[in-house]
């Protein structure tokens, strides 16, 4: 199992804080609202952050605020380090985060099991 590193951690947290004030105060692209930074990977070498992001109450359009966020990630990034005593900011790679989905999908299949005359116990 590969080793945690107490400081990756740290920046990671104070990452996604960041961006989020930022994402809510400063971004201002309207594709990108109800944005949710769901968490923040920094590679070993603190070089590069992968940014897990959710699109609460939306639809579909979860390509077009990612490909916003990155086109907003320099600017971003900028910021990040004005507000920041880092040495270097990391490099930011946006993706969206499927684990609300999946959970929401799986509690539908299990609803769904459950419900009388669907296989699922009866009381």
């Amino acid at each position: 199992m590969p080793r945690e590193y107490p400081r990756k951690l740290r920046i990671g947290e104070l990452l996604q804080h960041e961006l989020a004030e930022l994402i809510l105060r400063e971004v201002k692209d309207p594709r990108v609202q109800h944005v949710t930074v769901t968490s923040v990977d920094v590679s070993p070498d603190l070089s590069n952050a992968k940014v897990l992001i959710s699109v609460l109450g939306a639809e579909g359009p979860q390509a077009e605020v990612v490909q916003a966020l990155k086109h907003a990630a320099g600017f971003l990034r900028h910021e990040l380090g004005r507000r920041l005593k880092l040495r270097s900011i990391p490099e930011l790679r946006f993706s969206y985060d499927e684990t609300l989905d999946r959970a929401a999908h799986l509690e539908a299949l299990i609803a769904r099991a459950n419900a009388p005359g669907h296989g699922g116990q009866s009381s």
